[in-house]
Order: C-alpha cells, then structure tokens, then sequence
C-alpha cells in the first residue's frame, strides 16, 4: 500500500544524521520493517496497540543509502501516523483528526446479493480505526482526509468486503455482499457488526437481525422477533403466552412499535401466541430502552423500530417454511431491474384444521401478509409503499367468535437535495380493530383506533463533525371505545355507542449529532409535542372537579355522581397540552476499545390503554388523554461503561438508569373499565419508577457466538391520598408494579458445528411477577370471602426454561436452486410448568380453600422446514 511505503520513508528521515538501506517484497510487516530500520540506527520505535503492526506492505520496499531529511515531509504530509523523534526513540501515533490537511466525504450503499439494504452494516477504516454504520436505506458517509485507505464492510452473516480507496475528492461507492455459506479456517475478522461503536454516543439501543432471530430456539418452531426480544437486558414479558413486553419495568402500552415507520397498536396473534412479526419479512429492528433520538415522541418506555425487506432489484426469489402448526412463503424480485423492486411476505395457521379431525368444535387461527413495492425514479429520488395486514380468527363451539388484528399502509418519497441534504417524506395509515359476537345474547360488539399520519425528515450533513436530522408529524386517531349492537329482536341488550374520541397530535423536533473531539462526542436535540383533543362529545362535571371519591365509613373509592355535563361540538377543542421534550447524549472515548456514556431524555405519552390487567388482551381499549386524564411524562438518565476487548472478539456493555414518571393512571380496587362509559370515576393519577442496573456480554466472533445478559432491576408505582384523610393506593406507599422483575438473566448460545449443522441454546430466568394474594378470609353464612394482602405484596414462582435447536442443512455448498434447511427444536427441555397464574377457590369436596397454578406450556418438541430458490 502506498502509505506504507510513505510510513518507511518517514522513519528514515527522522533518523537525521544516518542513512539506511532496506530490500523488502511485499509480504514483509511494518513490524519487519521497523527491525530493519532498528538494526541499521540506534533508534528504536515506540507506540500502542491501536497501530497494527502486523499489516503487510503490499508493496515491495528496495531503498539502498535512503537520506532520511528528504522523505519525513513528505510522509508527514500523506501518512495517517504521526511519526515524531524523542532523544533515541521514534514515537507513532494516529493522525489527529483535526489535521488541517484537506478532507474529502465518503459515502455509500451497501446491499446484500439479494439488492436490498442493509441496516446497521459495518464500514470501517483500517488505517485510522475509525467507520459509520449504515442506516435503514443501507446509506453510510464520513469525512476522511486525503489519502489512500483500506475500506473493510461487514455485516452478520456475510463475507466481509474489502476496497483499496484513493480519496482525493468526494467520493460514493455501492458495494454489494455476498452470503457466508462457508466455514474458513483461520480467518481474523477485523471489524463485525456486533462489536461496539465505541465513540457513538447513542446507548440503551439493542438491534437484532434477521439471522440473529432465525437462529434462536422458540416456541412450536417459529422464529419470532418480538420473542427473541425477550434475550435481552431490561426486556421482560408477563410469561407464556402472553402479548406484549415490558422494557425497563414499563407497560406494554409505553412501548412505540412503528413497522416502517407507521405505528402498530397491537403485537400479538392467538392471544401472545405469535407475534405480529414474520420474521422472513423483517430485515432487522431497534430497541431504543433510553438515550432515545429527538425524533421519536409519544411513548415514555421504549421505540421498537423495525423494518422490512425492501425486495430483489435483480432477480426473483422464493423462499418460505412449514411447521407444526403454520407455514409461510416470501416473494421478492425486480419490477423492473435495477429501477424498482416487490416483495410479499404471507402467513397462516392451520391448527385448528386439527382440532377439526379431533372433532373439537373450538377453533383458533391468524394470517397475516405484508409487503414493500420500491421504485427508482432517478438517481435523486425514489417511492416507497409498506403494507400489512393481520388478523386472528377466534371460536368457541357455537358460544362466540372474535375477530381482531392490525392494518397499515405508508407511501414514502425520498429525495436526495444533494450529498449533503437527504429528505423523506411519507404518509401512513394504521389502524387496529376487534370484534366479539356472543351468539348466546345476540349481539356484536366492535372497537377500534385509527390513525393518519404525516412525516417529513431532514438529514443534513453541515461538516464532518456536525449532522443535523430535523423534521415535522403530525398524527391524527380516531377512538371508537366500544359499538354493542343487537343482532335481532331476541337478544336482551339494547344499541349503545360509547363515547368517540378524537384527538390531533403534531410534533417537531431538531437532532445534532456533534463530535467536539476525537474522543468527545455528543447528540442533543429538542423534541417539541402537542396534544388536541378535539369533539364531538359530551363530558361530565362533578362536585370539586372529582370524578373518584373517598368513602371513609368503608375505606372505600367510589364512583361520583355527575353534577352535569359539557356539550363539545364536532371539532371543537375540549382540551390540549404541549411539552418541551429536550434530549442530550454523550460519549466519551478512554481509547479505541473502551469509553463512558451518559444520557438524559424527556418524553410525553398522550395515549393509554386502559387495562387492569397483567398484559395486554385483544379487547383492550385505546384512550387519549384529556380533562379528566392527564399526559404521561418521563425523565430517564443513564450512565454506561461500554468496552470491546480481545481483538473486538468479545464486547461488553454496562448500564445504570432511573426513570421517572408522571401522571401514570393507576385504578381503584374493584374498577370495572369495559365498556365504561365513564373511565374518569373509576381511575386515579398517581406515578412510577424504575431504576437499576443492565449487563450485557457478547461473543462476537468464532464457531461459537452468543450473550449473556443481566437485569437487576426494581419497577414500583405511587399514587398518594388527594388529602390527608385519604389513603390513597396501598396506603399511599411505593408498591411493585406489575412489571417488576427484580432479576433477569438470559444465555443465547450459537455453535457452528461444521457446514451442515448448527446448534443453538437459549436459557431464560427471571424472578415470579408481582401479584395479589389474599392474606386471610372471613365467613358470611356459608360463604367463604378471602381477604387481599397490600396490592402486589406477594410474587408468583421464578419463571425459568432452557429452549435447544439444531439447523440441518443437507447441501450447504449449494448457492442456486433449490435450497432447504431443517430446524429440529425442543422448547422447555426440562419441562418446567410455569405458572401463567395462581387463582384461590374453593374445593367442591371438602369446602376448604386451595391454590390452584395453571401453566400454559411443558416440554414442546417441534419441527419446521424452510426453503429458498
């Protein structure tokens, strides 16, 4: 390489009074290099690890009597090293980057051999050990001085690229990957994705990709990404078969999902069975817990970012699985080559064509499809369409049925200005529906929220250590809470509408990404929200402004009585809040391998489900906030210690967070809210938080990849009397949410045993989920009526399984055709019967009160076939 050549020549002339000879070929080392120069002077070199002095020269080196005054200008003036002579040592180091020397800006794409983009691919620089990450469209750039670089792109799952670069002006390059279908011996892997962007001060953010999700075991054999979600630190679930999941003990409601950037407001087919997720589909996702980005708003727990395949601009591809109880198929190709790209992604179960054969009249089954149409209208601009459609189909013999699930569709225009300016502006519509037919009373009851919505982002790069990313939205629901109709004259119920809502929630924001030095590096911004909430509606007044009263004869809140009510036409503002969401990260590098982060950031969260319950269900209702139900509002901090360690071969992250919240709706003991007309008189405004500590330690390279991760954390709630004769909730005191797990540890393990077969582990413990037990009872007549502890006092049993799989496949050499797989799993190896629950009765034969645990799964073995061509 040429700046080698330049390195020798730099040496030589910093030994001022001598002269040297040096013949070397081009596999010979800078460390070779060095002994020669040592040998011929009484100089010796000083430096630290950073500088890799294994690298060959690539270059032959044939300088005989070489003066060393006239080669260490030069060389100073080309090579990324800093050569400097103290008394008999010759010191090296990296070039500053604030070098004076003239900088030009690299960018790129990087596609896979399928054309699509890849998320979060690794570019590094070997000769300065620094790089960027490629963003959702595959985009990376950075500003590097003049010279001559080794360009090394990486990504999980495929062969590393590596490009000879001379950079003398701006330069854009698109460099294609191909998949790893080999094992190589002896292979040093300099840079890979799962290896810490030390000096980038976004923290609290956990990414999976595909290969990641398809490699680990789950239940009934099918790759799940919310479910591989659960591996990480400061992400739990409410158990088996349940939907939703909970991140830094926060509800299932404070998480943001956006597929593609549009919102989706429920994750879960067959009641937490199955995510909404195909991961076939879904190219990878970003879990931001904290440090969250300016241009996210609306929740206060975390933003679940995922998004989709964009489709093959070359070729057509098939590729699809069938297991036990579902079955899938993805097809993706040109439009027209290298213009625009498809790809349609479907799903379905069929389990209950089983129960059928087994004459159960039950019935249970979900489909879902999704798709990204893509087209390249010229070198500066481009259309995107993201869609999908989910439903599940829900039977109990001839007793009911229930019908519920997701719909969302966004049309993108992304715009190149010029390098410098990148825009995108889309347009989204998302909506969730569920529907209960009870066929005994005759009548069907129907809720459902939908949202329109409107984005527009701003990427601009001003100089090499600052980029700004600024833009507008706003979002616009639509709440139906609930429709019961009658469906004949038969049944009992009369036609009721609960009240519609309407609400307008529109945000700006600025986001500055600013490196201060080499070492310091900072991102800070201001999230700007506003909330509308708009009629048509009536709302009730009550005495004080009180809708929740205290009994103090029974120690009891009761519901009040209306004093009247306000009549808001349609479209007319009956209530509005606007917050001030400022955030601010910062990173801070020891060296190349190990650095401090912090991070502070406010949120708002104008939405709620109104839930009682541990975890999520279809027939949970959607709420704005508004006079009676006031905003969410989060402060989180967090501080971390992030290091790579071993040749970037293992990595570790460490981080402490506290988290604050105001305004969180808590519920009065015995609160009805179905089809509650009047929330307000059964719920009080209390607050919440959660503090503790995450660990995260990853193997990165080798046959054998995984992580270890560690929650310590503690999640509690407070809502206090309005007046000192009120008690409040729990006395008043702080009690353990439902979200509370003081102790979390996963272990995913990955093991490449040769070309045909690969194994993977996955080991989950976590401390029994808080709940309410009764403490006593007291006897009325013949009735035995329990008496509850303080609320959540008591926990269920730890909850803990070990999940095996193994990945067959037959010719693994084979890179067209017809390409298949086998993956054999067992879920729950040891067949622990984890309590979902454990409800208190009374036994029928002896009259006395018993705990009975119900558990959703043992042992499940399971199989699935996948293929591709």
């Amino acid at each position: 390489m040429k700046h080698i050549k330049y390195c020798f020549l730099m040496l030589s002339l910093n030994i001022f009074s001598q002269n040297i000879t040096v013949s070397l070929d081009q596999s010979a080392t800078l460390k070779q290099l060095f002994t020669e120069i040592e040998n011929q002077t009484d100089y010796k070199f000083a430096y630290n690890n950073s500088i890799n002095v294994d690298q060959k020269l690539s270059e032959k080196m044939d300088y005989n009597d070489a003066e060393i005054e006239s080669f260490i200008s030069i060389l100073n003036k080309n090579s990324p090293f800093q050569f400097s002579v103290i008394g008999n040592s010759i010191t090296i180091k990296k070039r500053e980057l604030q070098s004076q020397q003239e900088r030009h800006k690299l960018s790129g794409v990087i596609l896979d051999d399928l054309g699509q983009p890849l998320l979060g691919a690794n570019i590094y620089i070997q000769e300065i050990s620094t790089g960027a990450v490629t963003d959702e469209n595959g985009y990376f750039s950075m500003w590097l001085p003049e010279g001559n670089y080794t360009l090394i792109a990486s990504y999980l799952g495929f062969e590393n690229q590596t490009l000879n670069i001379t950079l003398k002006s701006n330069k854009n390059l698109n460099i294609s990957m191909l998949a790893n279908n080999q094992t190589l011996d002896e292979v040093v892997i300099t840079q890979n994705t799962k290896a810490l962007n030390i000096k980038k001060p976004q923290m609290s953010v956990n990414s999976l990709s595909a290969e990641e999700i398809k490699g680990m075991p789950v239940v009934m054999g099918e790759a799940d990404p919310l479910k591989s979600l659960l591996t990480l630190p400061g992400v739990t679930s409410s158990g088996e078969a349940s939907s939703g999941f909970n991140v830094r003990g926060g509800a299932a409601d404070q998480n943001l999902i956006l597929l593609d950037g549009a919102p989706i407001y429920s994750d879960s087919h067959l009641f937490g069975f199955f995510s909404v997720f195909n991961a076939d589909a879904i190219s990878s996702l970003d879990l931001y817990k904290g440090g969250i980005p300016s241009r996210f708003g609306g929740r206060v727990s975390s933003i679940l970012d995922v998004h989709q395949k964009t489709g093959n601009y070359e070729d057509l591809h098939i590729n699809g699985g069938i297991g036990l109880i579902s079955s899938r198929l993805t097809v993706e190709g040109p439009i027209k080559k290298e213009k625009g790209s498809f790809m349609v992604a479907g799903r379905t179960s069929y389990a209950h064509l089983f129960l059928k054969l087994a004459d159960n009249e039950n019935s249970a089954k979900f489909y879902d499809l999704n798709t990204r149409l893509n087209y390249k209208l010229n070198e500066n601009n481009s259309l995107h369409f993201s869609g999908y459609l989910g439903n599940d189909i829900f039977d109990i013999s001839d007793s009911f049925s229930s019908t519920y699930g997701n719909t969302m569709g966004n049309l993108s225009w992304k715009h190149r200005f010029s390098n410098n300016i990148n825009t995108n502006l889309s347009l989204f519509y998302s909506d969730y529906t569920f529907n209960l037919n009870i066929n005994e009373q005759n009548f069907n009851w129907d809720s459902t929220i939908k949202s329109y919505g409107l984005k527009y982002n701003w990427n601009h790069f001003i100089s090499e250590n600052i980029q700004l990313n600024y833009g507008v939205a706003a979002n616009y629901y639509g709440f139906n809470p609930g429709t019961l109709n009658p469906e004949n004259e038969d049944s009992q119920f009369n036609f009721q509408q609960l009240d519609k809502k309407y609400a307008l929630e529109p945000s700006a924001y600025l986001d500055v990404e600013h490196k201060i030095t080499e070492k310091l590096n900072l991102r800070y911004g201001l999230h700007y929200s506003m909330f509308y909430r708009f009629g048509k509606q009536e709302i009730n007044t009550y005495a004080n402004d009180n809708p929740v009263i205290y009994n103090p004869t029974y120690n009891i809140y009761e519901e009040a009585i209306p004093t009247g009510s306000i009549t808001y036409d349609k479209g007319e503002k009956i209530a509005n809040f606007n917050n001030l969401e400022p955030r601010i990260a910062l990173s801070y590098a020891l060296n190349d391998d190990q650095s401090f982060k912090v991070s502070y950031n406010r949120m708002a969260q104008y939405l709620h489900i109104l839930s009682n319950t541990q975890s999520p269900t279809p027939m949970n209702i959607w709420t704005p906030s508004g006079p009676f139900i006031k905003p969410q509002l989060l402060d989180q901090y967090a501080v971390g210690y992030f290091r790579n360690f071993n040749n970037k071969k293992y990595s570790l992250e460490t981080e402490f967070f506290y988290k604050d919240i105001k305004n969180r709706v808590d519920y009065v003991e015995g609160a009805d809210l179905l089809a509650n007309n009047n929330i307000e008189r059964v719920i009080l405004n209390g607050k919440a938080r959660a503090y503790g500590m995450e660990l995260l330690l990853r193997k990165n390279t080798g046959k054998l990849t995984g992580w270890i991760a560690y929650t310590l954390s503690r999640a509690e709630q407070k809502t206090v009397g309005r007046s000192p004769e009120e008690p409040g909730i729990a006395n008043g005191n702080w009690y353990l949410s439902p979200y509370d797990k003081l102790h979390d540890i996963s272990i995913i393990a990955n093991y490449d045993y040769n070309k045909k077969w690969s194994f993977n582990a996955n080991f989950s413990l976590q401390s029994g989920q808080p709940v309410t037990y009764p403490n006593g009872y007291y006897e009325l007549g013949e009735i035995h009526i329990p008496n509850y502890s303080s609320r959540n006092e008591n926990r269920l049993p730890a909850y803990h399984h070990l999940d095996l799989a193994a990945t067959y496949t037959p010719k693994p050499n084979k890179n067209k055709g017809w390409q298949s797989s086998w993956v054999f799993s067992i879920y729950n190896v040891y067949n622990r019967q984890n309590a979902a629950s454990i409800r208190f009765t009374t036994n029928e034969d002896n009259g006395l009160n018993e705990a009975r645990r119900l558990s959703i799964f043992g042992i499940l073995p399971s199989i699935s076939y996948n293929f591709k061509f």
